[in-house]
């Protein structure tokens, strides 16, 4: 079966479930013996039974498996809170105390990200580190390398740069020569377009909600919307400061906010300019935010399942020539220690 069709099940499921249950709870007929068997403990069956078995059988990554049964079985409690009659709830009241568990967890999550934030950005101000660096050490440090780990260092690099982008510099950035890709097909210009049609559409949609549904949906609302603000105006200012870079015998490929992905020169067999559109596909990893790639890298040895990776830059041109020469220059030295 398809990975990434395997992996949207639990969440295909949950979408189906409650449809499902409101249609039940929300309706009067054979099935619940005409309002009289709305029974609470069927919702909560599905959600907090068979939603994590089915985490657990979808995906093979166990740490992946739990962080996603968390998230999906909380949103079921959100969902049930809504579409349980008040009146049939028991056992219920108790899982929706639970959000408040929840809220406190996320909160603290979000204030030891942005103290570890800090403390990094203060770092490489004195040290001038590399930002990515300055934010895995002290992380890794008390996590390890792990799926939580690599949560924690996405959301220290969005705050990064939501916060200090300003004291961020490129040329702190491990590399021997950088490349952009903010100017390519406006990218950095699109991103400006999504903050402004968020920040004109936060308190329409807030008052909309306010008065056709409740003040708490708004302000849940709303409070996502302004994380998503945050990690698009983070995005924005990442993609003009976070390069791609040659570094040694590797290509770090950094693209906005997400980890960086290392190639070694060693595991290039092609570069070439690429002119046409690109479809998502299994083996397919793609760096562009607009238009058709102009890069594309194919590999010796699949990468986490990648075997062509794509890249939209503002100079293809010259990040092609580089990586040729670079690619040379590891021949020649290969073939004169083969000799020796």
């Amino acid at each position: 079966m398809n990975t990434r069709f395997k992996s949207s099940i639990p969440l295909a499921f949950l979408c189906l479930a409650s449809l499902w249950w409101w249609f039940y709870y929300s309706s009067s007929n054979s099935i619940n013996d005409y309002g009289d068997e709305k029974h609470e403990l069927l919702f909560m069956l599905d959600a907090l039974l068979v939603l994590p078995v089915l985490c657990f059988l979808c995906e093979s990554d166990k740490q992946k498996a739990a962080l996603k049964a968390i998230v999906l079985c909380c949103s079921a409690v959100f969902i049930g809170a809504i579409i349980i009659p008040e009146q049939n709830k028991v056992m219920f009241h108790y899982l929706e105390s639970g959000r408040y568990f929840a809220i406190g967890a996320l909160l603290a999550l979000e204030i030891g990200t942005l103290i570890t934030v800090s403390v990094a950005v203060r770092a490489l101000l004195i040290k001038k580190e590399d930002p990515d660096l300055a934010l895995q050490i002290p992380i890794e440090r008390i996590f390890g390398s792990s799926l939580l780990s690599n949560l924690l260092r996405f959301e220290g690099r969005m705050w990064s740069f939501a916060l200090f982008a300003s004291r961020i510099k490129s040329s702190t950035y491990l590399g021997n020569q950088h490349f952009y890709y903010y100017k390519k097909d406006g990218a950095q210009s699109n991103l400006m377009g999504f903050i402004v049609v968020m920040m004109i559409e936060l308190p329409l949609v807030h008052l909309l909600l306010h008065f056709i549904w409740s003040s708490a949906v708004a302000n849940i609302v709303s409070a996502f919307t302004l994380f998503g603000l945050a990690f698009f105006y983070a995005e924005y200012k990442a993609v003009a400061i976070r390069p791609i870079s040659i570094y040694k015998d590797n290509l770090i490929v950094r693209y906005g906010l997400f980890h960086p992905f290392i190639i070694t020169f060693s595991n290039i067999s092609d570069i070439s300019t690429n002119t046409t559109f690109v479809k998502r596909a299994k083996g397919i990893k793609r760096f562009k935010y607009s238009g058709v790639p102009n890069v594309k890298i194919k590999l010796h040895s699949p990468i986490n399942g990648k075997h062509a990776i794509y890249l939209g830059v503002d100079s293809p041109d010259l990040l092609i020539e580089t990586i040729k020469r670079q690619l040379c220059s590891f021949s020649t030295n290969a073939n004169e220690q083969s000799k020796l």
